[in-house]
């Protein structure tokens, strides 16, 4: 299996992780769905989340993550498949981290996960569909030694 995982630093805080401890989470989540993939991570300021954010989203506020699956014709075939983009506000994940009282590098972990599963289809806007993506979540989450980030109210 081969991931090819673009990381972009676009804020002044920088990732608890080295980028390979990056990439071994993104493998992870996309190593039971696909053979060999392409995506990027980008990390941003506040500012340009709330940028992308309402552009994309209509919500004029800032977010932890958003995900932009890529689309392209499906008679074109790549070695490496583009997923897309995640990206992720550092900012947003401290002040989360500190308010759930979660360790910032498990919320990191989750945050990233949660990412790549949207590149991958899955959502959590019906409620069916949110128990198989927080299924996921938790098992990749186990696997990395994290603890189960729903097991109380915490920002999804």
């Amino acid at each position: 299996m081969t991931y090819y995982v673009d990381i972009q630093l676009a804020s002044q805080l920088k990732p608890p992780v080295s980028n390979e401890v990056l990439e071994h989470w993104v493998t992870l989540t996309l190593s039971p769905h696909r053979p060999k993939a392409e995506l990027t991570l980008r990390f941003v300021d506040p500012l340009e989340m709330t940028e992308l954010n309402h552009l994309y989203r209509k919500q004029n506020k800032v977010t932890n993550v958003l995900a932009f699956p890529s689309s392209y014709p499906k008679d074109i075939e790549l070695d490496y498949p583009l997923l897309g983009d995640v990206i992720i506000c550092p900012d947003v994940l401290l002040e989360e981290s500190q308010s759930l009282k979660t360790p910032l590098e498990a919320h990191w972990a989750h945050i990233v996960i949660h990412g790549v599963l949207h590149l991958l289809g899955y959502d959590h806007i019906i409620d069916e569909d949110a128990f198989k993506m927080h299924e996921q979540e938790i098992s990749l989450l186990n696997l990395l030694g994290y603890s189960n980030p729903y097991k109380e109210d915490t920002v999804d």
